[in-house]
């Protein structure tokens, strides 16, 4: 809205006397405007006297940020580098035992897959299946494994697909904002239900009713149905007990 172009505007301008004042110069080529919606009016910005541009995408804390909030690209990246990892793994690594692959994949493979997950959690099949043939091609490396099926790879190395990973990585994180380490940030992303019923864990949360359906797919959205499902000795367990598996699921 112009109320909010308007404020935008002002902020910068700030920005930009505080820069004169301590004898500063912000890189208007490094600053870029980044449209967030369909019904956007795209409006434009000025820093000091150079218009920003806008940009279809710009990375924050190692996350991509697209200007259509889709993780597609971000998903190709971080399948592209752990490929890339793979290979030189299996070009410089002479033993093929599980006690050596495994360990590198949990240090070199898995943060490009599940680091700051909760934020950018694939949304698509496409997406999802990507990131899965990346852990499948870590367990071929293995001696004895590459003949098996790849559920069966899983089972028998005792790891848990990525889908499964990043549901129970949700549930902690919510966990954790709820009852933990982050309770009082919490209160502000999760909002209880008020309910008498007995039925279920005892610790129900509010489901919004959402227009969009990219807006279902947020973490505070998406990990309400699953947090209802839990027993209400999982949701009543003290903070301390909550910790999360490694790549090998122990």
């Amino acid at each position: 809205m112009l109320e909010g172009r308007d404020a935008i505007q002002r902020d910068l301008d700030r920005l930009e006397r505080w820069a004169c004042v301590n004898l500063m110069k912000f890189n208007e080529a490094k600053c870029k405007v980044l449209h967030l919606g369909r019904g956007n009016a795209k409006h434009k910005y000025r820093l000091g006297g150079e218009w920003i541009e806008s940009s279809p995408a710009e990375q924050d804390l190692g996350v991509l940020v697209y200007q259509k909030l889709n993780v597609t690209q971000k998903c190709m990246l971080a399948a592209q580098k752990d490929k890339c990892i793979l290979g030189c793994t299996k070009s410089r690594v002479a033993s093929r035992s599980s006690q050596v692959i495994l360990p590198l994949c949990s240090a070199l493979v898995r943060p490009h897959l599940e680091s700051c997950i909760q934020l950018w959690s694939p949304q698509h099949r496409k997406d999802r299946d990507l990131l899965e043939r990346v852990q499948r091609k870590a367990t071929t490396i293995i001696s004895g494994m590459k003949h098996l099926f790849c559920e069966d790879r899983l089972r028998e190395l005792g790891l848990f697909s990525l889908e499964k990973r990043r549901l129970q990585g949700d549930l902690i994180a919510a966990f954790q904002y709820l009852k933990g380490a982050y309770k009082i940030a919490g209160e502000g992303l999760f909002m209880r239900a008020c309910s008498d019923r007995t039925r279920g864990n005892g610790f129900k949360l509010k489901e919004g009713r959402l227009r969009l359906d990219i807006r279902k797919k947020f973490f505070i959205m998406r990990v309400v149905r699953h947090w209802h499902r839990l027993p209400r000795e999982a949701v009543a367990a003290p903070p301390w007990k909550c910790s999360r598996p490694g790549w090998m699921g122990l």
